[in-house]
C-alpha cells in the first residue's frame, strides 16, 4: 500500500464502498437525444423567495419542453442555518404554484426516483467514498488549521497586499508529509479535508455559458474545503458528486454562482467526470432611485411569496409574469395566444436577460389583470373567496351569502372578445362589487355620488326620477337603451352623439352625460361595467333602492 493509500485508509477507515459500485447504481439515464435533466436543489435554511421560485421554473420548464427530467434536491449540509418544517416550506410552496418534479424528495419521510436519497444529509457515505479516492489520486489531503489559524493567515496576507485565501504558499497543511499527519491525528487535532488544486491563478479558461455567452475567467487555485470538520460536505463538492450520479445535464442556476464556475469545473475534471452544462440565470432587479440593485429579500416586501398571497395575486399570474420576463419573446406569444396555457410556450436560454429582469409591479398588475379576466365566475368566485377566508373573513361572508348571485356579478363583462379588467387582484374584490352590496354600499359614503360637472343638480333629479318612473326598461338592451335616448331628449340632451358633436349649443349635453347620471347614481362610480347588465344582476328592487337612496342622500 503506497502512503497515498494509507493516508485515506487512516482518514476515511469506515468507507469501503468503492467508487466504481456507485457508478454501477447510477446508470445513465435512458433519454432522448437532447433530453435536459435539471435540479431545484434549495437549502431549507429560509423561506422560498421570489427569485428562487422563479429559478425553480425556469429548470422546470426546460427540463419537461425537451423530454427530460426535473428532479429536488434538498441541499441540507449546513445544520446550523437550517429552519424548523424548511423542506415542508419548499415542497408546499412550490407545489401551490404548479411547480412539479419528477423525481425527488416528496415530504420529510418520502421521495421518489431511482437516483436517490435526494437529502444530501442522507448521502454522506457517497460523498466520502470519492474524496477518498481523491486522497488515494494525490488530489486533497487533511487541514489541521483551527478557526484562529485561518484568521491570522488571512490578517498575514491582507497587510502583504496578497490574495486571501488557502492556496500556493499559503496552504501549510498541503505540505504536511504522512508521519506529521500520522501525529496531529493521534493527538486528537480535529481535521477538515481540502482539494488540492492544481490551478494556476495566471492562466484563463473559456466558459460557454447558455446563458452569459462565452466568459474567460481565472483558473482557479484555492484549496478549499471538501468535508468539513462535522463530517459534512460543503456546497461545492456536494453539488459536484450529486450532479454526476444524478446525471444532470444541465445545472441552471442564480449567477451569483458564476464566479465559482472554475471551481467547479476544476473539480469535475479532478475527478474525471464531464462536467453539466451550465445557465446562469440572471437577477430579478428593481430600481431604486437612480440606480437599479437586486431584488432583496431583507429590504423589499415583494421578495416574499408572502407578500403576494396577502394581496391576493393569483397563482396562475405570478407565473405568467415569471415568464414575461424569463424570455422576451413571452409576451408577443401571449398576445397571439391569449387562452393558451402557458406550458406551450417554450423557453429559451438565447431570448434570457444576461443583465438582470426588472422587476415592475405595475406590469405584473397588467398581466394579474389580464390573467383574471380570462377566468369563468366560477374560478373567479372561488379563488376570491377562498383568499378572503384567510384575509377578509367579513367580505368572505358577504360573497358567500348568495354564491349564485356573486357570481352573476363576476359574470358581467366576462364572457365576450374584450373582457373588462377590473380586478388585478382579489383584495380588489371588495370594491369591484361592493354597489351590489348594501353592507358594503352604504359603508362608502365619501363622494359616493360624482356626478359629471355639467349636468344641475334638478336636471340629475328629473333624470333619476323619470327614469324610475317611466323609462326604465330592463327587457333587453336595445329597449333600454332607446328608452335612456328619449328620457334625454326629453330633458334636453342629445340623443344622438353625431348631432351633439356637430351643435354642442344646441344641447345641455348628451345621451352619455344622462347614462353617467344613472351609472353613478346606482354604482357610485363612473367607470362600471355595462349598465344594462349591472341592472339585471341588481334586480328591480335593488335598482330602485339605490335611485331612491341616491335622491335622499344627494339631493334633499
Amino acid at each position: 500500500m503506497n502512503e497515498l493509500y494509507e493516508l485515506a485508509e487512516i482518514l476515511l477507515p469506515d468507507i469501503k464502498i468503492t467508487p466504481e459500485e456507485y457508478e454501477i447504481k447510477y446508470p445513465p439515464r435512458s433519454l432522448p437525444e437532447g433530453a435536459i435533466v435539471s435540479r431545484y436543489a434549495p437549502s431549507p435554511t429560509g423561506f422560498i423567495h421570489l427569485g428562487a421560485l422563479y429559478a425553480s421554473l425556469i429548470e422546470g420548464r426546460m427540463a419537461r419542453q425537451t423530454d427530460g427530467v426535473f428532479y429536488l434536491r434538498i441541499e441540507d449540509t449546513d445544520k446550523k442555518r437550517e429552519i424548523e418544517d424548511g423542506v415542508s416550506e419548499i415542497v408546499n410552496t412550490l407545489k401551490t404554484f404548479g411547480v412539479e418534479f419528477d423525481e425527488g424528495v416528496v415530504d420529510l419521510a418520502t421521495e421518489k426516483g431511482n437516483y436517490g436519497p435526494y437529502k444530501q444529509s442522507d448521502r454522506m457515505d457517497i460523498y466520502k467514498t470519492f474524496v477518498k479516492q481523491l486522497i488515494q489520486k494525490g488530489m486533497a489531503y487533511p487541514c489541521f488549521c483551527s478557526e484562529s489559524d485561518i484568521d491570522s493567515l488571512r490578517k498575514r496576507q491582507e497587510e502583504g497586499g496578497q490574495r486571501t485565501g488557502y492556496y500556493g504558499e499559503w496552504a501549510v497543511c498541503r505540505k504536511l508529509d504522512l508521519d506529521a499527519i500520522k501525529k496531529k491525528i493521534d493527538e486528537g487535532t480535529p481535521f477538515i479535508i481540502r482539494f488540492r488544486s492544481p490551478g494556476n491563478p495566471e492562466r484563463k479558461l473559456t466558459h460557454k455559458d447558455l446563458i452569459k455567452g462565452r466568459i474567460d475567467m481565472y483558473e482557479n487555485d484555492q484549496d478549499i474545503v471538501l468535508i468539513k470538520s462535522d463530517g459534512l460536505p460543503t456546497y461545492h463538492f456536494a453539488h459536484v458528486v450529486d450532479d454526476h450520479l444524478m446525471c444532470t445535464t444541465h445545472v441552471i442556476r442564480g449567477d451569483e454562482w458564476l464566479s465559482s464556475v472554475p471551481l467547479h469545473l476544476e473539480l469535475f475534471k479532478a475527478m474525471g467526470w464531464q462536467a453539466p452544462s451550465y445557465a446562469h440565470i440572471a437577477p430579478i432587479i428593481k430600481e431604486d432611485g437612480n440606480s437599479k440593485r437586486k431584488l432583496s429579500k431583507r429590504k423589499d416586501p415583494e421578495a416574499a411569496i408572502s407578500f403576494y398571497h396577502t394581496e391576493g395575486y393569483p397563482k396562475s399570474a405570478i407565473i405568467e409574469y415569471l415568464l414575461n420576463i424569463a424570455n422576451s419573446g413571452f409576451e408577443d406569444w401571449r398576445k397571439v395566444n391569449r387562452r393558451e396555457d402557458n406550458k406551450k410556450f417554450n423557453l429559451d436560454f438565447k431570448k434570457m436577460s444576461i443583465s438582470g429582469a426588472l422587476f415592475d409591479i405595475v406590469k405584473l398588475m397588467d398581466i394579474s389583470k389580464n390573467v383574471i379576466s380570462l377566468m369563468t365566475a366560477e374560478e373567479v368566485y372561488d379563488l376570491s373567496t377562498g383568499w378572503a377566508d384567510e384575509f377578509d373573513p367579513a367580505l368572505k361572508e358577504i360573497l358567500s351569502k348568495d354564491p349564485e348571485f356573486t357570481k352573476k356579478i363576476f359574470s358581467i363583462d366576462r364572457y365576450i372578445d374584450r373582457p373588462r379588467k377590473d380586478i388585478s387582484k382579489w383584495s380588489d374584490v371588495k370594491a369591484f362589487v361592493s354597489y351590489f352590496f348594501d353592507e358594503l354600499f352604504d359603508a362608502d359614503n365619501d363622494n359616493k355620488y360624482d356626478f359629471p360637472e355639467n349636468i344641475s343638480k334638478e336636471d340629475i333629479g328629473q333624470v333619476i326620477k323619470l327614469y324610475k318612473d317611466k323609462y326604465m326598461s330592463l327587457e333587453d338592451r336595445k329597449s333600454w337603451f332607446d328608452k335612456v335616448k328619449e328620457l334625454s331628449e326629453t330633458l334636453g340632451y342629445a340623443s344622438d352623439m353625431k348631432a351633439y358633436k356637430s351643435n354642442p349649443d344646441q344641447y345641455k349635453g348628451s345621451v352619455s352625460d344622462i347614462s353617467t347620471v344613472l351609472r353613478v347614481a346606482l354604482t357610485g362610480r363612473r367607470n362600471s361595467p355595462d349598465l344594462f347588465e349591472v341592472q339585471n344582476v341588481m334586480g328591480i328592487e335593488m335598482v330602485f333602492k339605490r335611485l331612491d337612496g341616491c335622491m335622499r342622500d344627494y339631493l334633499k
